[in-house]
């Protein structure tokens, strides 16, 4: 007799961990340092003030930053939401 569980999960499926992706703001003329770092704080949870200064500066001084690394349903909405901020964003990258 077949085991049941053996046919409904596969261990080694099981293990396999999902991709994470990188949410990447660029650098532009338009928005100001305080509405970047305004726009981290607000919309991505984990991001300190300090922490969204940070990442702003970073994004001036080599015009691109990381904000958030993790599962593409987040990151999309991330993502969406830093857009409809007006940020500059790179399409959303696998790690």
């Amino acid at each position: 007799m077949i085991n049941s569980l053996d046919t409904v999960l596969d261990q080694k499926k099981s293990k396999v961990k999902y991709p994470e992706v990188r949410v990447i703001v660029l650098d532009d003329n338009f928005n100001t340092f305080q509405h970047v770092a305004n726009c981290l704080k607000t919309i991505i949870p984990s991001i300190s003030e300090e922490t969204a200064w940070d990442l702003t500066i970073k994004v001036d001084k080599t015009g691109l930053a990381e904000v958030w690394r993790g599962n593409l349903e987040q990151a999309e909405l991330y993502y969406e939401q830093l857009l409809s901020k007006g940020l500059t964003m790179a399409p959303i990258e696998k790690t």
